[in-house]
């Protein structure tokens, strides 16, 4: 896999048996052991993920919270100093560029944390958008390493490391914390549903890092686990992925995340006049998430059918569920089908499938 960007733990996961795959761009684990076991493990006990590949971008001056406001459809006047706000950012279409988290430092100080695919693409956006804005855009992507701890047992786990008072730190909330002496900025978010922290830390202390963790988590049955699980814990929790249930041609109100919208905050935001109008006169389409009560996978781009045999969508994702133990997938459908909310199925290989709709998350989650 020449070519592809490393993450500084690109060794340590070859050392523990990881099996590495191309995503998006970067030589990552897709799993250890098992995509099920590791599933199972985050929620049971723990998961540690190397999510080092996403990016950071720091977006500070007089302007910064009044550029930011503008640029995401999330309201960020409601963000202070130690507080994570999520939020899509959306071109005039009204599709979206990406969906990213803003945390802010200070009062002129803030940095995003951006989709790994999409670094790029995204500060170069960003950039473009911030002219006539007194703010600086400096792309930290390579400066830091980035380990998410998921799981019931994840904040015990990392405040076995460290001195700072972790219960202090709510969700979607962040603060400073040395753990195992290693300077880290601890953000109380995630991609699983489970409580845990996401720790940012400096690139080169990533493996000494993740040792500290991997050891103080063994007794409480933290395993390592990789994108795999990362992914089918994410469509468990309903949490959508740039590509699949968002992107340029899905907008945030068609994909259901209305409540990052703000159409009323007080300021014009890149996209507000398509969604306003979207909002208004509704739109053709909706994304629905779905179980099938059947452990035949349902891939993406599959067609979805209405009761008459018609085409009237397709697939977004789709995987097995290891704690429902069946299929469990995402679909953008006709509005006009989605009344009934019935009659979807897919055709595997001959044999219809029923799809029956689920307002995620598809399994209690503990958060």
């Amino acid at each position: 896999m020449s070519g592809l960007k490393r993450t500084s733990l690109r060794d340590f996961h070859a050392a523990h048996g990881a099996r590495l795959v191309d995503f998006a761009g970067w030589e990552m684990p897709v799993q250890y052991r098992s995509i099920l076991e590791e599933h199972k493990a985050v929620r049971r006990a723990a998961g540690l993920f190397d999510v080092s590949h996403m990016g950071e971008v720091d977006v500070r001056g007089p302007e910064a919270g009044k550029f930011l406001n503008r640029l995401v459809t999330n309201d960020v006047t409601k963000l202070y100093p130690g507080r994570v706000l999520y939020s899509p950012m959306c071109y005039p279409s009204g599709g979206v560029v990406d969906d990213l988290l803003v945390y802010q430092r200070g009062a002129d100080d803030y940095f995003l944390c951006i989709n790994a695919g999409n670094i790029d693409k995204d500060v170069a956006w960003i950039r473009e958008q911030a002219a006539g804005f007194a703010v600086t855009i400096d792309d930290r992507s390579a400066d830091f390493g980035l380990l998410a701890v998921q799981g019931p047992m994840a904040a015990a786990i990392v405040q076995s490391l460290t001195g700072a008072k972790l219960g202090l730190i709510k969700y979607y909330h962040f603060g400073e914390a040395t753990v195992a002496g290693i300077h880290c900025l601890a953000s109380r978010t995630g991609y699983t549903g489970e409580d845990g922290f996401e720790l940012y830390h400096a690139a080169s202390e990533s493996v000494a890092l993740a040792e500290a963790l991997l050891e103080a988590g063994a007794p409480h049955g933290l395993e390592l686990a990789g994108l795999g699980a990362r992914d089918s814990l994410r469509l468990e929790a309903g949490f959508p992925l740039y590509g699949h249930e968002i992107t340029a041609d899905i907008s945030p109100l068609t994909a259901g995340l209305g409540w990052t919208v703000k159409l009323d905050k007080g300021s014009d935001f890149v996209g507000r006049t398509a969604l306003l109008a979207e909002k208004q006169n509704g739109a053709p389409n909706q994304v629905i998430f779905f179980k099938t009560g059947d452990r035949r996978i349902v891939r993406a781009d599959t067609p979805v059918l209405g009761p008459d045999g018609a085409v009237v969508g397709r697939v977004l994702s789709g995987t097995l569920s290891p704690i429902l133990n069946e299929s469990i997938g995402s679909a953008l459908v006709a509005t006009a089908s989605a009344a009934g909310e019935g009659g979807w199925s897919v055709d595997i290989r001959g044999t219809r499938l029923p799809l029956h709709r689920v307002r995620p998350p598809f399994v209690p989650l503990k958060k």
